[in-house]
């Protein structure tokens, strides 16, 4: 099975579910999105997978995340937004090939596996 996590290394949660997912025995794919961005299609994929919509995945306690919430934007609004400002997006997202999880509380990443 593939596994994914979209991980902040300077997050505890995030750092938490690659601990959590190391210790079950599975070495995930991890892809730092600070460093290599997000894509369109990554996020739409994710968008669907979690069953939350873009709306779902952006982190509520980021001011900008905020705003777009507050403001009710659009899918295309937030696609922009997201990918000039990756840390909008919650973390970590933990992706399989039996959906994805926004990984809070971090046990949420096991019910993909």
């Amino acid at each position: 099975m593939s596994v994914v996590l979209y991980h902040n290394p300077k997050c505890s949660t995030s750092r938490n579910a690659l601990a959590l997912l190391r210790e079950r025995g599975i070495e995930p794919t991890v892809v730092e999105y600070l460093k290599t961005g997000w894509d369109k299609a990554t996020l739409e994929r994710l968008a669907s997978n979690t069953g939350l919509g873009l709306r779902g995945l952006l982190r509520a306690k980021e001011a900008a995340a905020k705003a777009l919430l507050e403001a009710n934007a659009s899918d295309a609004d937030i696609l922009k937004a997201v990918l000039a400002e990756p840390a909008l997006i919650e973390r970590p997202i933990i992706e399989t090939d039996k959906g994805a999880r926004i990984g809070r509380p971090v046990e949420r990443v096991l019910e993909v596996l």
